[in-house]
């Protein structure tokens, strides 16, 4: 990550916005799941976000501004079956957001999560059968899946000067699957 944070800061300057956003699906029954399998889920969705934070953050801290916008699932508010170990990966996300909120706010350094829902991107199209997600959009108060346009939006307020007051929030995008 620190390779990848100083080509960055070399091609653009300073690194006053992080998003990270790194995952992927696999379903499980929990009985079934490898000690493997969740630390590798683990380690790609909650370590990774650490790590991403970690490299710029001291950076940020320095300038007195930043903004870090952590990618984390609705499942980590919620839970799934078959998902244990995704939605605890990504609940822990969401804490981490939460506490480094409180420990970073005052020094100028605002930090939030986006928990969407099922959207249509590869990790829903590649890992869940078409019967899933047509099911699945039928529940929905909307009526239909996420596109990942709206999730972008959501990112692009949270990284704006629109969102000063927004600090350790869990924005949901998710077509009304979760209402908090």
């Amino acid at each position: 990550m620190r390779k990848i944070v100083e080509a960055a800061r070399e091609a653009y300057g300073p690194v006053e916005v992080l998003v990270s956003n790194a995952g992927f699906l696999q379903q499980q029954s929990f009985v079934d799941l490898t000690v493997e399998d969740f630390d590798r889920m683990i380690s790609v969705h909650l370590r990774g976000t650490f790590l991403c934070i970690h490299a710029v953050l001291p950076e940020m801290l320095s300038a007195g501004r930043g903004v870090v916008v952590n990618i984390a699932s609705q499942l980590g508010q919620i839970g799934a079956e078959g998902l244990a170990h995704y939605a605890a990966a990504n609940a822990g996300i969401i804490g981490l957001t939460k506490s480094l909120a409180r420990e970073v706010s005052a020094q100028g350094v605002r930090v939030n999560a986006v928990a969407p829902g099922p959207v249509n991107t590869p990790l829903v199209f590649d890992n869940l059968p078409e019967e899933w997600r047509e099911s699945k959009a039928a529940e929905l108060p909307l009526g239909r899946l996420g596109e990942p346009h709206e999730v972008a939006e959501t990112v692009s307020f949270l990284a704006s000067d629109a969102a000063a007051l927004y600090v350790g929030q869990t924005l949901g995008p998710n077509s009304g699957d979760v209402m908090l």
